[in-house]
């Protein structure tokens, strides 16, 4: 059988995996309390999944957010059965090309609590997300190479007098475009 060059590169190129990576919008929240403000859906709108950060309240908070766009999330403190079920307390996933690691109560650069410092400094993600303390935070740890997002709360339970989220985008392995969005008082 006679073959071309042409045909030898084609089947060459063909053997190649193709890997294409798109960029994912990513809705980050956390600390409902059992309340969902109608404006997250607004402001997740092109968002391609929501990440929820622990303390949704009961699982109608997680079903309405499930049946408006893919969600991931863990469990928090407040949360029941309902929601324990359904969402591990620590959750590590790549999105796209970045390794993240969520849970609920975690700290943040410098003081990490203690139930996952060691994985933290061990085998540190690209992103680490937590909620828990009501304060938004977005810090880049200069010791293990991590950029650290908390949400702050977004229901109205709690001591924050601002109702937040964060908005983001992940690219390959770059995160950016990073949003704060402010729901209004609490």
């Amino acid at each position: 059988m006679n073959r071309s060059w042409h045909d030898a590169l084609n089947i060459s190129i063909s053997l190649v995996p193709l890997i294409i990576f798109t960029l994912q919008r990513i809705g980050l929240i956390s600390d409902t309390h059992n309340y969902l403000d109608e404006a997250v859906f607004k402001h997740f709108e092109n968002c391609d999944e929501i990440w929820h950060a622990g303390d949704f309240g009961t699982a109608e908070i997680s079903d309405r957010l499930k049946a408006f766009r893919p969600l991931r999330g863990v469990y928090g403190n407040i949360d029941g059965q309902d929601i324990r079920i359904e969402f591990p307390e620590k959750l590590r996933f790549k999105c796209e090309e970045v390794d993240v690691l969520m849970t609920h109560i975690g700290g943040y650069p410098d003081k990490y609590v203690p139930s996952i410092r060691n994985e933290l400094y061990t085998d540190p993600p690209k992103l680490f997300i937590c909620g828990h303390s009501h304060i938004l935070k977005v810090i880049f740890d200069d010791k293990i190479k991590c950029l650290h997002m908390n949400p702050g709360a977004a229901g109205n339970h709690g001591w924050h007098k601002v109702r937040t989220l964060i908005r983001f985008v992940v690219d390959g392995k770059d995160m950016k475009q990073c949003e704060v969005i402010e729901l209004g008082p609490r």
